[in-house]
């Protein structure tokens, strides 16, 4: 099953290469990578932003994230969803879903949907 990541990934791509978005883990790897006459800003997680397109950037980067959810939902249906971040967050073997109610709530699915799913997958054996 595909995660959110692969029906982002190539428009990702294509969006930081559009606005000049790239990450940088130390000094070296930025001046290797920033453009002379531009000024950049750190926007979390080692991405760096030309500061002239911070605005822009972030608002086309929620509607492809909003996008690939949408497309993630059609193709797998909320039920699988949960089951698969269950899974990819150990909730089974944790014993809590913390994570994974934290990494679907941009998907609008709530912490008692997901508790359900957990608790009747538990039924099942999980």
């Amino acid at each position: 099953m595909k995660y959110l990541s692969h029906y982002i990934e190539n428009k990702q791509t294509e969006l930081f290469d559009e606005m000049g978005v790239f990450f940088a883990f130390s000094n070296e790897q930025f001046d290797k990578q920033k453009k002379e006459g531009i000024q950049y800003i750190s926007i979390g997680a080692g991405m760096i932003c030309p500061k002239s397109k911070v605005e822009e950037f972030s608002e086309k980067h929620l509607n492809l994230v909003k996008e690939g959810i949408a497309q993630d939902i059609k193709e797998n249906g909320i039920e699988n969803i949960i089951l698969r971040e269950l899974g990819n967050y150990e909730c089974f073997y944790t014993g809590s879903i913390e994570d994974c109610v934290e990494a679907l709530e941009r998907y609008g699915i709530s912490e008692k949907a997901i508790l359900e799913t957990f608790r009747a997958e538990r039924k099942k054996g999980k």
